[in-house]
């Protein structure tokens, strides 16, 4: 798992795009489940130079929608649900941490007690 720490006011789009391509080593031929945040041109062609399958419904008001899994969008629930046990942690919901350093610490620390707990 690869997680970065954007400033408050960024845009999702970007900065899903600078993870993507900081990969070294994309696992080739698997879906990348992605809201429609990154529905944009950029993101779904990186994602696909990338050896990925994207995973994502077009725009309500998209001029050429594209087709995707539904059955398999609708996995993306469990991303959310990852997000909810992760703002249970109140440390991580009000951001006490000033460094980003401390704070993406504690939030692998939240992680590895989450993956601990689901087995």
């Amino acid at each position: 798992m690869k997680f970065s720490i954007s400033t408050g006011n960024a845009n999702d789009g970007p900065e899903g795009r600078k993870l993507v391509a900081s990969w070294k080593y994309p696992p080739h031929g698997c879906n990348m489940i992605m809201d429609k945040a990154y529905g944009g041109a950029a993101t779904r062609k990186l994602v696909k130079e990338r050896g990925l399958k994207p995973v994502v419904p077009p725009k309500s008001n998209s001029r050429m929608p594209w087709e995707y899994d539904r059955e398999l969008y609708k996995k993306r629930n469990e991303v959310e649900r990852l997000f909810r046990r992760l703002k249970a942690f109140r440390r991580i919901f009000t951001r006490f941490d000033k460094l980003d350093v401390i704070f993406t610490g504690f939030i692998t620390f939240v992680l590895i007690v989450d993956t601990l707990r689901l087995c």
